[in-house]
């Protein structure tokens, strides 16, 4: 520690024992004194420094339900609701079904009045079934091509976290440590690790339409590589901040008011410079890395090395993938006709139950209609874009978290050595059948080895006969429970029959 009043760097100790690699385990050391005191300097704590605990930025922040999760999504899969689904409201598309219902229930009580009061407006019901079979079919089709591009886009970011898994074990695993760089080579391969990271909260903002690098979780991850979208960000940081709507655009965007909804595209097409593609360019660097890696002899092994490439290009291919399913919504022609149909056949349901009898019951059971068909027609536009930020869009920040975490699982320990894990007491190669470790079979000799492994089949296969008679002796008890009872039944019933 540095005396107080001087300028000597202060010091932090942590309980982190200094193990070899680095591998974070904490305990007593073999004389049974206490571990090792790690010290870091004032530099080393500082917030762009490596700390002993860092939030992850990808994650959220709270814990507890508060109100603005109710408006704004997508709904974190981490939290349990207790309610039964036909009451809960997060996540349901009745909010955007207010005005509409309104509007549909103002109109059915208006036909129906001038019907009581007026003019009879019935009209024979056939039209109602004739046409909802067509609005059915048109419904159907909607409802199934939105989940389709939702089952997709899911598909691809677990393709993204299956490719970030392998390329990172193949980076901390397969790539070797040269003796005279050690250093260097293990904070190369945590850069690269990092950059895997980076990929997946890059395309998070990409199919988000945000382009710039000055994103919270994003800028610490990119801001030492050269790319298009940091020039942008630099030379006009202005168009970098995002506005929050005012309380009367946030109501409208929540009740589905098309005329207060903002343009996704809005910071893109004021840009005033190239974005680049900010996903691309880090796979740019990721394939350098590999390149280097083949080039220093990292990767002696060729099956290691096609791994490696292969990944990166499966990256490439989810990227692309995410872009076709953001970029190929269904057919406008479609989208109009379907909308147009519903519609149609809403406006035209209160004529049809009048002509029915139902007189003033015509009201609710317009809006019981119109709740269903309308239902059906607004999940269709909810998913069909499964990347936004509405609460039924794919969770993206909780699988960028998942990327982050797993990759730090992998960095976690060193690479392990096959003897380290394996001459071990606590391997218990013969488990169940013994619970003796590794050197005491060894000790044994190879003819023992294999006669256990001779009894070892044989006991497992007696186990599983004898587990399949337990369980017919348990049938036929049952069975012969049944009979008995029927038995007992019929001979009552034969008694009752003699009294008789």
């Amino acid at each position: 520690m540095a005396e107080e009043g001087g300028h000597g760097p202060a010091v932090v100790t942590t309980g982190l024992s200094g193990g070899q690699g680095g591998d974070g385990h904490a305990g007593h050391g073999q004389d049974g004194h206490q571990p090792k005191q790690n010290t870091l300097t004032r530099e080393d704590t500082i917030p762009m420094s490596p700390k002993v605990y860092t939030p992850n930025p990808f994650s959220r922040q709270q814990t507890s339900l508060d109100i603005d999760d109710y408006f704004t999504g997508p709904r974190d899969i981490r939290k349990h609701s207790k309610w039964p689904l036909f009451l809960q409201m997060h996540g349901s598309i009745l909010p955007k079904m207010i005005l509409p219902l309104l509007f549909i229930g103002c109109w059915a009580t208006a036909i129906t009045y001038v019907n009581q009061k007026v003019w009879p407006l019935g009209v024979n019901s056939i039209l109602l079934t004739v046409t909802g079979f067509v609005v059915g079919m048109g419904l159907s089709f909607r409802s199934s091509t939105a989940y389709e591009r939702y089952g997709e886009g899911r598909r691809y970011w677990g393709q993204l976290i299956l490719a970030s898994q392998t390329l990172g074990r193949v980076f901390w695993i397969h790539a070797t440590e040269r003796p005279q760089h050690r250093e260097k080579d293990i904070l190369a391969k945590l850069t690269a690790m990092n950059l895997l990271t980076a990929f997946a909260v890059a395309l998070k903002h990409k199919l988000r339409y945000e382009p710039y690098t000055a994103y919270e979780d994003l800028s610490q991850l990119v801001g030492h590589i050269d790319t298009l979208a940091k020039q942008a960000t630099e030379e006009q940081p202005e168009k970098v901040a995002q506005r929050r709507p005012g309380p009367v655009k946030a109501v409208g965007e929540y009740l589905g008011v098309s005329f207060m909804a903002s343009n996704p595209r809005k910071a893109i097409k004021k840009s005033t410079r190239p974005l680049g593609n900010v996903p691309l360019e880090i796979l740019n660097y990721l394939a350098a890395f590999v390149d280097e890696l083949v080039a220093n002899g990292q990767l002696p092994v060729p099956m290691q090395q096609t791994l490696a490439y292969n990944n990166v290009a499966s990256l490439n291919d989810i990227l692309v993938g995410t872009e076709r399913v953001l970029s190929t919504p269904l057919p406008i022609a479609y989208a109009i006709a379907i909308s147009q149909i519903t519609w149609v056949y809403v406006i035209l349901m209160p004529f049809q139950l009048l002509g029915s009898k139902l007189e003033w019951i015509t009201i609710p059971a317009t809006l019981g209609a119109s709740y269903i068909i309308l239902g059906l027609l607004f999940i269709g536009r909810e998913i069909e874009n499964p990347f936004g930020q509405d609460v039924n869009d794919l969770p993206l920040e909780d699988y960028c978290a998942q990327v982050a975490a797993e990759l730090d699982i992998i960095t976690s320990r060193p690479r392990p050595q096959a003897r380290d894990w394996i001459e071990t007491l606590d391997n218990k190669v013969l488990y169940p059948m013994s619970t003796s470790g590794y050197p005491v079979w060894l000790h044994r000799g190879e003819d023992k080895v294999r006669e256990a492994l001779r009894q070892k089949t044989e006991m497992g296969f007696e186990a599983r006969k004898e587990a399949m008679g337990q369980d017919e002796s348990s049938t036929v008890e049952n069975s012969d429970g049944l009979d008995r009872s029927r038995s007992k039944e019929t001979s009552g019933t034969k008694t009752a029959a003699d009294q008789v």
